[in-house]
């Protein structure tokens, strides 16, 4: 166990030697700022390379890679969204007397990133942390709906289609027929598909590149979301994720 701290310690190490430099180093540099030997430098930095978290330059001097700035980009990111969003969430649970929504799409699930209760001290089925399937979700399916058809492909194929509700859609074609309607008015809504006397509207967030990264939405009972205020909902709702979306950059 001891051992394993240590390993990981003497990766850290690397990493903030290579990131505190204005340009890359070698080995004998690394190892002079780290205090470790150069074969235990090259055996560590061996490892990091091969998961691209270290570059190797054709001058055998290294450098920060590609999947740590990837990975750092991913969080901050997502703070920045989640930063981003909180106004717009609590106006639609201010505006429309409904529980607001964030949530990514991640495999064929949709993962709550955040939460705004109408009633905080309730603890209903949707917390943050919390996972759904993206085929009976509102979210999930405005996220479905933005994926090119190979892709959708890949994420249907991992789906278990449960029939959760007689609402539900589990058949793979009429499923994708709903998908081009909902990418092409740009929202979604789940009617009971996950939860009897639930629904839900949601619509799709783009960032700065056009991609779809997240959705934003406004749930409650059938009597609070009913079809007279329908329209009403919607309209918000879109309009939270369109101006949304060109704070994080977009521009459609």
């Amino acid at each position: 166990m001891e051992y394993n701290v240590r390993v990981v310690d003497r990766i850290f190490d690397i990493l903030e030697q290579l990131s505190a430099s204005a340009a890359p180093l070698g080995l004998t540099e690394i190892a002079n700022g780290t205090g470790m030997s150069k074969s235990t430098v090259h055996r560590l930095i061996s490892a990091m390379c091969s998961r691209q978290y270290v570059e190797k330059l054709p001058d055998g001097t290294y450098s920060i890679g590609y999947k740590l700035i990837e990975t750092v980009s991913l969080h901050i990111n997502s703070l920045e969204l989640m930063t981003e969003a909180k106004p717009f969430l609590s106006d639609i649970k201010r505006d429309l007397d409904l529980t607001s929504h964030l949530g990514i799409l991640d495999g064929c699930d949709v993962v709550y990133l955040e939460k705004m209760d109408v009633y905080p001290g309730t603890r209903l089925y949707t917390q943050v942390g919390y996972r759904s399937p993206a085929y009976c979700s509102s979210m999930g399916k405005c996220l479905l709906s933005c994926l090119s058809g190979d892709e959708l492909d890949d994420v249907l194929y991992l789906c278990k289609f449960k029939k959760y509700t007689q609402n539900t859609i589990t058949d793979i074609r009429e499923l994708k027929h709903s998908l081009r309607d909902i990418r092409a008015q740009g929202w979604a809504i789940d009617n009971e598909e996950y939860q009897t006397g639930h629904r839900c509207v949601g619509a799709p967030i783009f960032d700065y590149r056009g991609s779809a990264v997240a959705a934003i939405s406004a749930s409650g009972s059938v009597a609070e979301i009913s079809d007279k205020r329908l329209d009403m909902i919607i309209n918000e709702v879109k309009h939270a994720a369109e101006n949304l979306s060109r704070r994080l950059g977009y521009v459609g």
